[in-house]
């Protein structure tokens, strides 16, 4: 969207990010990415539609439809990959974009939107989605007039995007808050900008060192994003000490169980820590309760689980799970990039040798998670099949 070379510093080598970084090239972009750090030129796009192989690996390439429109006025994408957690429609994007004034027609599986210049509408999203609200805060930056998203997302990420278009020209208010309000300018001048720490990534180093009964210190992190993981895991008897950008986990004997665990949009229990948080809850004292209230389809990693020893039974949208005291290692799979790190974490914690496949999916979320883990004491290693 700026004009420029783009700086972004402390970005993580993840599968996700370089997916994008070939998509932008595929749009007529340079980008350039190395060590944490990755520059974009996007002065000379010559594209505007983006490529469908590219489309269908990772979800959030939906994202380039509202900027991609906004600075052209044409867009076409086909419907969007990722991991299979449930239903997540992008409807909340395209009637944002409809209100706007782009005229959408979706066939033979893609999705093309025109729009001469979108114009500012006041938006009401039925649900607090994060994607359809970054993706309409971009779109409104260059829409004439002012746009008002009602029932936004308030997760620390559109803070952090709203923050990053603000500092390259844009007009943003409310970001983190329940109504944004954007005001459209004409054009974006590249800037220099430092993303802010991973709270998931950060939830799920917390959840291993209360697993382990081990300690760890993590630097570079904020603990005012985590407020109610730090809570819940403190429930669960686990030493959590915040200093300024530093959060020190000590996990003591074995966790208590959690009678009331449900996700909900943030500031609520994230579902991105669901996961993980049920590998820890298998092995507390006591029988546990988890409620998953985002999508539907996030108990993949139960059946998975329970070949570990877990007893995890699951009726609708909850999870009961009687806490064992030991768990053992087998071979499971990563059905979603969560689901995943919960299996990493209940391999830390059980007897016995662990195999997790399909880690492509593990890939997306952590940077090498091998030498992650490796760092604070695991043995872990990653095995190519066939060798």
């Amino acid at each position: 969207m700026a004009h420029g070379v783009s700086v972004i510093e402390d970005v993580p080598n993840l599968q996700d990010i370089r997916v994008m970084a070939e998509i932008l090239r595929a749009l007529g972009a340079h980008v350039q990415f190395e060590d944490s750090k990755i520059e974009i030129d996007a002065t000379t796009l010559t594209s505007t539609e983006v490529p469908e192989h590219m489309m269908r690996q990772m979800r959030s390439s939906i994202f380039l439809m509202g900027p991609i429109l906004a600075r052209f006025g044409h867009v076409r994408v086909s419907a969007p990959g990722g991991c299979s957690i449930g239903t997540r429609p992008i409807d909340l994007h395209l009637k944002g974009l409809q209100a706007m004034g782009a005229e959408i027609v979706e066939k033979h599986g893609f999705i093309e939107c025109k729009a001469a210049r979108l114009r500012g509408a006041n938006i009401y999203l039925d649900l607090p989605s994060v994607g359809a609200t970054e993706n309409l805060i971009m779109a409104a930056c260059f829409a004439e007039g002012t746009t008002v998203i009602g029932n936004a997302a308030r997760e620390p990420e559109i803070v952090d995007l709203a923050n990053y278009l603000n500092q390259m020209g844009a007009q943003i208010h409310g970001a983190g808050e329940a109504t944004v309000i954007v005001q459209g300018v004409e054009r974006l001048q590249a800037t220099e900008y430092r993303v802010i720490p991973d709270r998931i990534v950060t939830g799920t180093m917390m959840v291993a060192a209360a697993i382990t009964q081990g300690e760890v210190c993590l630097l570079n992190t904020c603990a005012d994003h985590l407020g109610v993981v730090i809570n819940k895991l403190r429930e669960t008897g686990v030493d959590v000490l915040v200093d300024r950008d530093r959060i020190k986990v000590r996990g003591t004997e074995r966790p208590l169980a959690l009678d009331r665990l449900q996700t909900q949009y943030y500031p609520g229990f994230p579902t991105d820590m669901q996961s993980p948080f049920m590998a820890l809850l298998t092995v507390a004292k006591g029988t546990s309760v988890v409620t998953e209230s985002i999508f539907e389809g996030r108990y993949k990693h139960v059946s998975e689980l329970r070949r570990m020893g877990a007893k995890v039974k699951v009726d609708l949208r909850s999870a009961f799970i009687e806490g064992v005291s030991e768990l053992t290692g087998a071979v499971v799979e990563a059905t979603d990039l969560r689901a995943g790190a919960a299996l990493i974490l209940a391999g830390l914690a059980a007897k016995g040798t662990t195999y997790v496949e399909k880690v492509h999916h593990i890939d997306r979320g952590y940077e090498r998670v091998e030498e992650l883990f490796s760092a604070v004491g695991a043995k872990i290693w990653r095995v190519n099949a066939g060798k």
